[in-house]
Order: structure tokens, then C-alpha cells, then sequence
């Protein structure tokens, strides 16, 4: 048997499944995210690591966890857990969805050995320019600082004793020299960093180290379960859906969005607002296009009017041209391709006609018009996307997944019910680490079926694809 862990920012979830990729038992600890100013985003790693034990002890009762032979870990990318020198934690996580070391951000992006080296805009959300606001206005953390760690490296620390992290997660840093596959002296530097304060580097689908005997005991394992390199937390879905080739693509409709492409190259575009970044698996790479709310933004406007976000797309039905209404799904800035954390959203056009469905209409209208910006992102890097696979809370509705496929011109699948997220594709890369065939572990899910798009509506969706994008520049202007 085989665990996948997935420490997300709402929860973490943990499966165990057989030798045959079966799911055998599943469950999830709650999280909470603490906000104390606006823009900030934090969390306690002692909540992640009390969280694990939880999960652990609930599949144990659920299952004979004994047979078990490797732990592969997924999660939330990009955090910054600071530890001293006994690995005691120093201050609560700075989070992915933090925008404090905006400023930060610019300046060290303006430096070009950032692009060059990582192929990538050094976002607010990165973990090098947290460490530059903790130097700047936390010194006496700063100086007291021994280790830097990621979300699931932490977790990764109690579980082994281990300081180490895999290449898809240490991507998200602006640290790594992505096309080495290695942590940057120079970029180090330029924090007042070393190679010191970093974890050890190991492929996704490398061991990375051994669960602790305590540990091993209180959960009823043998001694000796592995320790699977893993992957941050879109890298690691790839793997559960099978998104390891060039040409294969999923767009994830979670609380955040994500359009990820894999690749054989190394084929950066950081104008783009492109994430290019390295794969959980050796001598490949992926380019993703981040839209930070998704599902989100219909959780939000359901909470707004009282209602579930599954009412609100399933009262829709068919897909219909878009209105005149236009909904900008920026409630917390935006990534690919604006790189702009200061934009929020707008709903633009309302008129006395407008009700509840015309601005749900809107709010699904306006995240699909952002995933077609991170499509010509990707392919304008020479990214050709030949299949698209959906997944994801958002993806169950109907309509939400038929405007995309419309909008872009592409049939979308959508698999089988099931869990293809970050704890299955952990559960895989530790059946890898064992010595596991990629091909024959990392498969496609099954289909259960085809979202083709509707041709006579494309142009009216394009048409409102392009009022859209002309919004964005308006409202930035005023923003």
C-alpha cells in the first residue's frame, strides 16, 4: 500500500491505495488561514503537523496501515517556514496567497540575473521576497534564521528528520537555476543567503528519506516506509492525472485556476507571466498559467447572495452567448498574464434586467475568459496543447467546462469520479520511488466524457473575450 499526503491551504487530505492504484481510504483535517492586515496570509506549521497526525490516525482506523511501503507528500507551494538552528520555528508561514513583499518582488525582478536564471517574473507570492520583507522588517528573525523550508518540506522534517525538498516545489522559490535543476549561489546571495539555509535537492520521484520509528509506532507502519520526493501541489495533480508528456494538458478549476502544460524543454517566457517551472519527475519541465480565483470567485459571489456555488451553475442550464455583463475575477489580484497584485474585481454593465443567474452567468464567463488568457500565454511560448483534461471542484459543472471548450475551440475530457489531486499523484510518485515504471503508474485517468465545443456561439464568446480584456486595462487604469 502506498500514502499520498496533501497539505492544501483549507486542509490536509491523506488516501492510501493499493498496488493496483485502488483507493482504499481517504480523509482530511481542516486548516485555517489567519490574516491579521490586509493582503497578509498566514499559517502555524505546528496546525500542519497536528493536522497529519489526525489524518494518519483515521486511515489507521479505517486500515491496517502495516503493509504499507512509501509516503509521498504533496503541497500548497511557495510558503516560507523559518527555522533556527534546533529547527524550532520562528515565526507563523508567510503563505503562496500573501501579497506583502510586493514591493520586494519588483525590486528583485528588476535585477535580471532573476529572470535568467529561473525563467520567471519573481511574483509576490514567490518565497525570495518574503525573506526580503522578513530582512527588511523582521531583522531579529532574519538573524536568527538556519533553515528555510516549504509547506510540505516542513512536514517532510517531522515526518524523517530530513531537510529536504524536490525540484517542483524549490521552483516556486526564485532560487533554483531551473534549467541546472539546482539551487543558485548567485540568487541565494542576493537574500543573504546561502546554500546552507536551503534543503537538500531530490527529484519528485526519489526517496528522500525514512519515517521516523515514533512515528512508524503511533501509526502502526513497519519501520523503514519510504519517504517519496513529492511535488508542490500542481505538479504533483499532474502526475495524478497523468500530465507527464508534451502536448497533455488539464486545467484545475479549484479555489485557485491553473492551466498546466508539461514539457520535455526548457522553454521560458517570463514576460508572459508564465510559470515555467520543473516537473516531479527527472529532465522535465512544466509551464503553468495561475489564475488566483477560480471556484473561488463563485464561492464568493454565493456567499454574497446566499447561496451554493453548485445552485448557481446548475440554474444556467445550456450554455448561452454571453450578455453585456462582464465579471473581472480578480478579488485578490491576478498572475498569468498580468503579474498584478493590486487589480480586484469588478462586475461592469449591470443594468436594471440584472439578477442572481445574469451574474453567475458572469462570474463563470469572466474565470473562463482568465483561463483563455493562460492558454494563448502557453502556446504563445511554442507550447502546442493538444489535449485538455478537467479537474477540479468548478469542473463539474457543465457549463462552466462547455464555455471554456467553446471559448478555446478544444473538446475538454472529464474523467471518472474520483480523487486524480495532490495525495493521489504523491501516492504515485512513491509506488515511483520504489523503483515504479512512470509509464505504467502516471496514466491518464478514465473518461467519462467529452465536452465538445459549441461552434455557432465561439465568435460571441470572443467577441466578449475581447471586452474583456479591454476592461482589464480600463479598470487598471483606475485601480
Amino acid at each position: 500500500m502506498f500514502i499520498g499526503l496533501d497539505l492544501g491551504t483549507s486542509g490536509l487530505k491523506g488516501i492510501v491505495i493499493d498496488e493496483t492504484q485502488k483507493l482504499l481510504a481517504e480523509t482530511t483535517a481542516p486548516l485555517n488561514v489567519n490574516r491579521p492586515q490586509d493582503g497578509w496570509s498566514e499559517q502555524c506549521p505546528q496546525d500542519w503537523l497536528d493536522a497529519a497526525n489526525t489524518v494518519m490516525q483515521s486511515l489507521a482506523k479505517q486500515l491496517d496501515l502495516s503493509h504499507v511501503l512509501a509516503i509521498g507528500l504533496s503541497g500548497q507551494m511557495h510558503g516560507a517556514t523559518l527555522l533556527d538552528r534546533e529547527d524550532q520555528v520562528l515565526r507563523p508561514c508567510i503563505l503562496w496567497n500573501d501579497t506583502r513583499s510586493a514591493q520586494e518582488a519588483n525590486e528583485f525582478d528588476s535585477n535580471p540575473i532573476f529572470r535568467r536564471l529561473t525563467g520567471n517574473i519573481v511574483f509576490p507570492g514567490f518565497t525570495a521576497p518574503k525573506l526580503a520583507w522578513i530582512r527588511k522588517y523582521e531583522p531579529r528573525i532574519f538573524d536568527r534564521l538556519a533553515k528555510v523550508l516549504l509547506p510540505k518540506d516542513y512536514l517532510r522534517l517531522w515526518l524523517s528528520g530530513e531537510h529536504v525538498s524536490d525540484m517542483s516545489d524549490a521552483a516556486g522559490t526564485s532560487w533554483l537555476d531551473m534549467q541546472k535543476r539546482d539551487w543558485s549561489d548567485d540568487l541565494l546571495a542576493e537574500n543573504g543567503l546561502d546554500r546552507s539555509h536551503m534543503p537538500r535537492l531530490v527529484e519528485g520521484s526519489e526517496v528522500s528519506g525514512v519515517l521516523r520509528d515514533v512515528l512508524a509506532n503511533r501509526w502502526g507502519l513497519r519501520k523503514s516506509v519510504i519517504i517519496a520526493g513529492g511535488g508542490g501541489d500542481n505538479a504533483a495533480s499532474a502526475i495524478g492525472v497523468g500530465v507527464v508528456n508534451p502536448g497533455e494538458a488539464f486545467v484545475s478549476l479549484g479555489t485557485s485556476g491553473v492551466l498546466f502544460a508539461a514539457s520535455d524543454a526548457y522553454q521560458p517566457d517570463a514576460a508572459s507571466a508564465v510559470h515555467t517551472f520543473c516537473h516531479s519527475i527527472p529532465d522535465t519541465w512544466h509551464q503553468m498559467g495561475v489564475i488566483l480565483a477560480a471556484a473561488d470567485a463563485m464561492s464568493w459571489f454565493g456567499n454574497v447572495v446566499g447561496a451554493q456555488p453548485k445552485d448557481l451553475t446548475t440554474a444556467l442550464g445550456a450554455l448561452q452567448a454571453p450578455s453585456n455583463t462582464l465579471f473581472l475575477p480578480y478579488l485578490g489580484g491576478e498572475r498569468t498574464p498580468h503579474n498584478d497584485a493590486k487589480i480586484r474585481a469588478s462586475f461592469l454593465n449591470l443594468d436594471h434586467r440584472s439578477d442572481k443567474v445574469t451574474m453567475a452567468r458572469a462570474v463563470v464567463e469572466g474565470v473562463t475568459f482568465a483561463v483563455c488568457d493562460s492558454f494563448d500565454a502557453l502556446t504563445e511560448t511554442g507550447n502546442k496543447i493538444e489535449q485538455l483534461l478537467a479537474v477540479g471542484g468548478g469542473a463539474k459543472s457543465n457549463y462552466w467546462v462547455q464555455a471554456i471548450a467553446t471559448t478555446l475551440g478544444l473538446p475538454v475530457s472529464i474523467p471518472v469520479s474520483g480523487d486524480f489531486g495532490g495525495a493521489f499523484g504523491a501516492a504515485r510518485l512513491g509506488m515511483i520511488s520504489l523503483g515504479g515504471s512512470l509509464t505504467d503508474i502516471a496514466t491518464a485517468p478514465k473518461i467519462e466524457r467529452v465536452i465538445d465545443p459549441i461552434l455557432p456561439l465561439q465568435d460571441s464568446f470572443l467577441s466578449a473575450l475581447k471586452s474583456y480584456r479591454k476592461a482589464y486595462k480600463a479598470i487598471k487604469a483606475i485601480s
